[in-house]
């Protein structure tokens, strides 16, 4: 459980800084593929939370 609660405290700090390259990986998705302007914000806040979730684990297990 403490592994959890640490996972997410550091992921939530990374949230910030995830922001930046979160938009220069969806900007070379929306190069690539052809995502509807209704998908962008999803798409975004979506790679923002993934990128913390991976930088929160090697954190915390590195």
């Amino acid at each position: 459980m403490m592994d959890i609660v640490l996972t997410l405290v550091f992921s939530i700090v990374m949230l910030v800084f995830m922001a930046f390259p979160a938009m220069k990986i969806v900007d070379w998705i929306e190069t690539k593929i052809d995502v509807p302007q209704k998908w962008h914000n999803v798409l975004l806040i979506g790679t923002i939370i993934l990128l913390s979730l991976f930088v929160g684990l090697f954190l915390r297990f590195a």
